[in-house]
């Protein structure tokens, strides 16, 4: 048995990569807190039932379960970091009653991968704001996704902006029941238009045409198409128009704008306005996001909430190089004499390496070493 492989998309992460991708890490929380937003860090594992909303069969299937011998009951290994922070929002920090924003970092697990290069174990790092419905609110999410990537020096970005609501506003007009949304939003979302078309044969006019045109509405045109041949809904109105109001505001941002009311790849949680980033050179979107209000009812506190998620792995072959800091030797036959002298260094931020083999500078990645001269112990060039 070969017990060094590791499982299908799974993956070690080795030393400078490591550093990288922990250096960015800091760097994206750090935006973040100058925002406001607070680091919370929920666990890896959870009841299930907190982890997965009822019909949420994407996330469902992403999501490894074992049986908790200490209660009984069924955990899962979290798969997206988001219903977590919905939870704390709504239950552990219930009392706050203004806008609350929260942000965190950390794995998540899939029992399979999105794609078949997609890790199994993304690094989940992203940002929400809870308690204000307020298309601003939106805009500081998107403002701090563009922030967010140009801290690791992705410039070049295309934002693709879509709206769950334009489609909800369309199936409850037309009266039709839960499952059968479900199904027609699968449907659009993998762009299966020949299943639409038959799964579309009962439903009504003007819907039946609405609903079989959205594949087509996307590009420049797209909401003056979506307003001359869908047909007049409040809801949908209001959706147009908080695309083009978000569109507008973005133009000073250097970001190219795409509307795409066939983007519904949200998640099961979401409820409206949807975003993803796109750059030259990516095959899939860099991050996502989108507005999911009221998915923290089922934890006692229904609130407005937006919020966005990239997956810091995804980045690595891009993060800034880091070059390792070369230390300070210290031969381990002078550790005990010199470990007072060692420890101030290191507390000033130095990296002192103890050569037990009488290693080469290059082994060690020591420039210099700590040496006894004159009474003292001094840190002198290491050839």
């Amino acid at each position: 048995m070969r017990n060094w492989l590791l499982p299908e998309n799974i993956a070690d992460i080795l030393p400078a990569s490591a550093r990288q991708l922990e250096t960015a890490k800091a760097g994206m929380l750090e935006l973040f807190r100058t925002h406001g937003y607070e680091l919370v860090c929920p666990p890896l594992i959870e009841y299930v039932e907190s982890l997965v909303s009822d019909g949420d069969a994407a996330l469902d299937l992403k999501t490894f379960k074992l049986d908790d011998q200490l209660s009984g009951r069924q955990l899962g290994l979290r798969a997206d970091i988001t219903p977590q922070v919905a939870r704390i929002d709504a239950h552990l920090l219930g009392s706050r009653e203004g806008v609350t924003r929260l942000c965190y970092a950390g794995s998540v697990v899939h029992s399979r991968p999105d794609s078949l290069t997609a890790s199994r174990e993304p690094l989940q790092i992203g940002a929400e704001l809870y308690g204000c419905a307020e298309t601003g609110a939106d805009l500081e999410i998107i403002h701090l996704m563009l922030a967010t990537l140009r801290t690791v020096g992705i410039n070049q970005l295309t934002l693709d902006l879509g709206h769950l609501g334009v489609f909800y506003a369309l199936v409850n007009a037309a009266g039709l029941e839960k499952k059968h949304i479900a199904n027609l939003l699968q449907l659009l979302q993998a762009k299966d238009v020949a299943s639409l078309r038959e799964e579309l044969t009962c439903v009504a006019e003007p819907y039946r045409s609405a609903l079989l045109r959205l594949p087509e509405l996307f590009g420049p045109d797209c909401l003056r198409l979506a307003r001359q041949h869908l047909p007049t809904l409040p809801a949908l109105e209001q959706a147009l128009a908080q695309l083009e109001q978000i569109g507008q505001s973005l133009e000073q941002e250097h970001v190219q704008v795409y509307y795409d009311l066939t983007e519904l790849r949200g998640t099961h949680y979401h409820t409206g306005l949807i975003f993803a980033v796109y750059a030259e050179g990516w095959a899939s979107e860099l991050a996502r996001g989108g507005r999911y209000d009221n998915v923290g009812r089922k934890f006692g506190r229904a609130r407005p909430a937006t919020g966005f998620s990239l997956d810091l792995r995804d980045l690595l072959r891009i993060l800034p190089k880091t070059s390792p800091q070369k230390g300070i030797r210290l031969a381990a036959t002078d550790h005990a004499a010199a470990t007072s002298s060692a420890n101030r260094l290191r507390a000033e931020g130095e990296i002192v390496v103890i050569d037990y083999l009488n290693e080469s500078a290059a082994a060690l990645n020591c420039d210099r070493q700590l040496v006894f001269r004159d009474g003292d112990w001094q840190v002198v060039p290491f050839h």
